[in-house]
């Protein structure tokens, strides 16, 4: 997975063939958002750059014709104006997912320095998919601040092109016009995707107390120990069979 983060589009200019990412960010899966970038940036460094980005919703049809193109597509996370869900600050169940879907359609385990978590619920039941953005950046991943972004720059890239709506949260992007100094978003993180960009999670494993200390000193294991840490955060049996064991006891 492999990219360069050479920024082939001029940041200001209208380039039609440029496509972008963006997705806004803010607490999630019981952990706040300083605490994910920590954890993400221990991550991007034991995968030699690469890191996963955990988000809820599916991608755009035309995503995984870009990934097999190989179309350079820069990924922007913004912080959200809105404070964060009670049920991602306090979830009452957070899950670790295990594989995915790649560009082709092959289900694969995710690398072993991986670790994407979110809440174990939806509205409709247990959490039996997720998604995932990845991405590969030589920088750290730290909140910056000064680089503005305007999503009434871009539309959607698949459908009918339609402006970014208020609840997209994560969404693919193409250039149609200039950016605007009066936006309200900033570029806090950038990085490219990479390898097959935009991806369904499978495999869920529901954390148990020990599993989430773990995971709440995450960030704190140092590059040595994170792998391992990973480990054992995304060991045990599937969420569906702990379910089920579950009611089995009642």
């Amino acid at each position: 997975m492999n990219v360069s983060t050479t920024f082939p589009f001029p940041r200001s200019a209208s380039s039609r063939d440029e496509y972008v990412c963006w997705s806004r960010m803010q607490a999630e899966a019981g952990q706040q958002l300083e605490a994910i970038i920590a954890r993400k940036e221990l991550e991007r460094r034991a995968g030699d750059g690469c890191f996963l980005w955990g988000v809820g919703n599916p991608p755009a049809v035309i995503t995984n014709v870009l990934a097999r193109a190989k179309v350079p597509v820069r990924a922007i996370f913004s912080i959200m104006k809105s404070r964060p869900k009670a049920v991602d600050i306090a979830p009452a169940r957070t899950v670790a997912w295990r594989r995915y879907v790649d560009a082709h359609g092959a289900a694969r385990p995710l690398p072993p320095h991986a670790l994407v978590t979110s809440r174990g619920d939806s509205a409709s039941g247990a959490k039996r998919i997720h998604f995932a953005l990845m991405c590969r950046s030589d920088e750290p991943l730290a909140i910056r601040r000064g680089e503005s972004f305007d999503p009434a720059a871009f539309r959607n890239a698949s459908g009918t092109g339609a402006p970014v709506g208020a609840s997209q949260v994560t969404a693919l992007l193409r250039r149609v016009g200039e950016d605007s100094a009066e936006s309200d978003y900033e570029a806090n993180i950038t990085a490219w995707l990479t390898g097959s960009y935009w991806v369904r999670l499978t495999d869920p494993v529901e954390l148990d107390a020990s599993r989430l200390a773990i995971l709440a000193r995450a960030a704190d294991t140092g590059l040595k120990l994170w792998c391992e840490a990973v480990a054992q955060i995304r060991s045990g049996p599937p969420a569906c069979e702990q379910r089920e064991a579950r009611g089995a006891l009642l």
